[in-house]
């Protein structure tokens, strides 16, 4: 469906097979369902599953926790787990790589902090391989981090920042992490989604900067975000589809009106929605109200995958007492 914000695979591959019985050319999918989450795994094959899915050639991995935003301890650990194998099934962190983790996004801004945070709290260790003028640790990574912030506060384009510091301490690998925005209210702070193919800051709201991927920066990039919002055109017009739903199990086949709702196509109604609402609040991006307390649980998630998946020694007792 056109013009619909959402930064995540699994929503463009569900809009364009939604109602059929067809999978797309050029994109493979794998399902995996587990008692407290699913792993989606899409692959984007070539050209023709690229354009379809506007999403580049690549991988794309959606883990989805419906509790996720209301875990408790054990869950926040086994999706913890979870987070560090699929960083590493993407077998671009090797033993002697150097790391450069880049937390994206407005610290200012609650719903736009997730990536800030995490890099509060991932483990970093560079400066001691640089002080001991160490190559290769069997215990730890060498990792940098740093937030370079948004363009709104800095002036500077992020991907100006990164590409400095890239060029300057030459990682072998960039992990981007940054929140999303989704296309359905039940998948905001319930989703977690890890790409090879880099990321476009700010292009699930329409408001797309400077892509931080191999070709922009010269070495891999792995994407990992969480949608913290959805656009308010999205909330309408999921509304609206579960009132025609019940208009139409209302009326009789055949008649106008049954007719008439039966014609309204998602990109017909979807654009009507955003030219009424435009008015009286264009560009509205809503967020969860207890979204400070959320933000602060899923970075834990999400720093303590990372140094699991990034550390060699490093366990799940051990980023525990870290982070605390």
């Amino acid at each position: 469906m056109k013009n619909i914000y959402t930064d995540l695979a699994v929503e463009n591959r569900e809009m364009y097979t939604e109602g059929k019985d067809v999978e797309i050319e050029g994109v493979s999918v794998d399902v995996l369902e587990m008692d407290n989450y699913s792993i989606t795994r899409i692959e984007v094959l070539d050209n023709n599953g690229q354009e379809i899915m506007s999403k580049p050639i690549g991988k794309y991995i959606t883990i989805d926790v419906p509790n996720l935003n209301v875990s408790d301890q054990d869950l926040k650990d086994e999706i913890s787990k979870v987070v560090a194998k699929e960083i590493q099934g993407l077998g671009h962190n090797k033993a002697n790589s150097k790391i450069l983790i880049i937390g994206l996004g407005n610290w200012n801004v609650s719903p736009d902090a997730l990536g800030p945070k995490v890099v509060e709290r991932v483990l970093v260790t560079r400066q001691y391989f640089v002080n001991y003028n160490k190559e290769y640790d069997e215990t730890m990574a060498n990792v940098a981090a740093m937030a370079p912030g948004v363009m709104g506060v800095t002036g500077i384009e992020s991907l100006d920042i990164v590409k400095g510091i890239v060029d300057k301490i030459k990682p072998d690998l960039l992990i981007a992490v940054d929140a999303l925005a989704s296309r359905k209210m039940d998948r905001v702070s319930k989703t977690i989604q890890i790409a090879d193919t880099g990321i476009s800051p700010g292009s699930g709201i329409g408001n797309k900067r400077m892509a931080l991927n191999k070709d922009t920066l010269g070495i891999p990039v792995i994407a990992i975000g969480i949608p913290t919002v959805v656009n308010a055109a999205t909330i309408v017009n999921d509304t609206l589809d579960l009132i025609l739903d019940s208009l139409k199990e209302q009326s009789e086949k055949g008649k106008e009106f049954y007719d008439l709702l039966g014609q309204l196509s998602e990109d017909d109604k979807y654009s009507l929605i955003v030219e009424v609402l435009n008015p009286f609040m264009a560009n509205t991006i809503v967020t969860p109200k207890d979204i400070d307390v959320t933000i602060d649980d899923l970075s834990i998630i999400l720093a303590n995958g990372l140094n699991i998946a990034l550390h060699p020694a490093i366990d799940l007792t051990d980023v525990n007492r870290y982070l605390r």
